[in-house]
């Protein structure tokens, strides 16, 4: 279960990897009737529109599914379902607005003198296309998002922006996406808060499935050692991670994986 802080919580149904499990077993439209992102958007008008539009797309919803039956049917790695989707695109856009809250301006304000409301877009856009290409093969499966990601996003912001701030922010949602691959490299704040959304979705409720099923490695027995992830306003700087184990174990997610996508 994603436990990320109580207002995030409070945002959100925290639905847990055992759903992602059950989810394999339905029909694809089964599997996408019970797909609803939510993420709070009240303020955003622009982020509202993208939302219901994706919440209401069975081609994009499939691929949610296609690549969750990839992972957890085929190849027995942990939840890459419309779950792990909203729980980073609820991390990604709190760790927006806590940055934004200390006055750390975000690409699409200080490159391009738009909002920050279009940051927001771009960050909930790169959560919902980040890892669509798992539909296609785990192998390289960022190049897949980006092949996918281009015109299905054009279909999402058709009428929201218009050219040429239509090309800027597909742009920027492609590097968030290519920016959250192991060796990425990202060159804005929205394709860092992407990555980092990502990599903190480790909660062991995450990592149940392959462990489980007796993948017993560093990876699973770290992975199920991570109790909490809460993210909350620091003092010195902006944003507070705080990650709660129940052993030692778990200290290699955050030295060997977590590490690497915070610095």
């Amino acid at each position: 279960m994603a436990r990320l802080d109580k207002e995030l919580r409070e945002r959100i149904d925290d639905p847990v990897s055992a759903e992602a499990e059950r989810e394999t077993l339905l029909t694809p439209a089964e599997a996408t009737a019970q797909m609803r992102i939510k993420v709070p958007a009240q303020r955003n008008a622009k982020l509202r529109t993208v939302l219901e539009r994706a919440n209401a797309d069975e081609g994009l919803k499939a691929w949610w599914h296609v690549a969750n039956v990839n992972a957890i049917k085929r190849l027995g790695i942990n939840d890459h379902s419309w779950v792990h989707i909203q729980i980073v695109a609820n991390i990604g856009l709190r760790l927006l607005r806590l940055l934004a809250k200390r006055g750390v301006e975000p690409a699409m304000v200080s490159d391009y003198d738009m909002k920050r409301e279009d940051a927001e877009v771009v960050v909930v856009l790169g959560a919902l296309l980040h890892c669509i290409g798992m539909a296609v093969h785990r192998d390289r499966h960022e190049d897949w998002s980006l092949f996918l990601a281009e015109p299905k996003m054009r279909q999402l912001l058709d009428g929201v922006y218009e050219e040429p701030e239509l090309t800027v922010v597909c742009s920027e949602v492609l590097q968030a996406i290519t920016s959250h691959r192991e060796s990425g490299r990202p060159l804005t704040l929205e394709a860092g808060i992407v990555r980092v959304a990502d990599a903190l979705d480790i909660e062991e409720g995450r990592s149940r499935i392959p462990f489980e099923r007796g993948s017993v490695s560093i990876h699973s027995i770290s992975a199920a050692a991570i109790d909490e992830v809460v993210i909350s306003e620091g003092k010195e700087r902006a944003v507070s991670v705080e990650i709660k184990m129940n052993n030692s174990a778990g200290l290699y997610q955050v030295d060997e994986l977590l590490k690497a996508k915070l610095h």
